[in-house]
């Protein structure tokens, strides 16, 4: 008798989720007419990319990159900074940002061993890059 009451309330509870369950299928299409709110501006991204990882002392090579998002439209150049110790320091490598927020600036490394890079402009930073000095 008590497996008996056990399955009667299962029962019971099973129905009241499958009408609640309906009920919400049938609301859910009142719902794809509602105005769905502005997706949120893109937060600013810089990025970057050597042309090489390994390079000999001094040689030249390129960084290209691109800005995209909110708060780059006014960036009018990028620095490539170089991590030195715990700072980053910036080097006298700079380029401007053409009208599609597209860069490319050109770099020598005369400190041997893995170097880490990353570009700087107005509205941020890129990841790092790391190239190898030979």
């Amino acid at each position: 008798m008590n497996r008996a009451l056990r399955y009667a309330t299962v029962g019971a509870i099973a129905a009241s989720l499958l009408a609640g369950g309906s009920a919400a299928a049938f609301a859910a299409p009142q719902d794809l007419h509602a105005a769905k709110p502005a997706a949120a501006p893109a937060p600013a991204s810089l990025t970057a990319k050597a042309s090489a990882t390994t390079v000999k002392a001094w040689q030249q090579f390129q960084i290209s990159g691109a800005t995209f998002g909110k708060g780059t439209e006014g960036d009018r150049g990028v620095t490539v900074q170089q991590k030195q110790g715990k700072k980053w320091v910036s080097l006298p490598a700079k380029a401007p940002i053409n009208d599609r927020g597209a860069y490319s600036v050109r770099v020598k490394l005369g400190l041997k061993g893995v170097n880490q890079l990353r570009i700087v402009s107005e509205s941020g930073e890129s990841p790092v890059v790391k190239v190898t000095v030979r």
